[in-house]
């Protein structure tokens, strides 16, 4: 078997992992699926108005977990979504309709990368 490796993008030594978790009755995976693209016709273009995003994903399991994974070029931009009216009221107002319940959210430094 070979080996493919490749170097990732460099990133800025001063960026961040971004990290929301929430979970919900897996029952509900239908409704909180279609409410998770639902915000995100409202919440992708304001974070896209931000500075210093440099990734951002989002996805809904079956087994009951909601994860939103951003990488940033500072802990400071990545704070701009703490603030943000589409994702920390009507986001988490459409979410919570559906049943989702929020963690705290943390801001990683990146200590190392590795891409294939």
């Amino acid at each position: 078997m070979t080996e493919r490796t490749t170097m990732a993008e460099p990133l800025p030594t001063t960026a961040v992992v971004r990290v929301s978790r929430a979970s919900y009755d897996p029952s509900r995976f239908a409704e909180v699926d279609a409410a998770s693209k639902k915000t995100s016709e409202y919440i992708i273009p304001a974070i896209r108005r931000l500075p210093g995003l440099l990734h951002f994903y989002a996805g809904v399991s079956p087994k009951g977990s909601i994860v939103q994974v951003s990488v940033w070029d500072t802990d400071e931009h990545a704070a701009q979504l703490d603030l943000l009216k589409e994702m920390v009221v009507d986001g988490r107002r459409d979410m919570e309709a559906v049943g989702v319940t929020f963690t705290p959210i943390f801001n990683y430094p990146i200590d190392w990368t590795w891409t294939i």
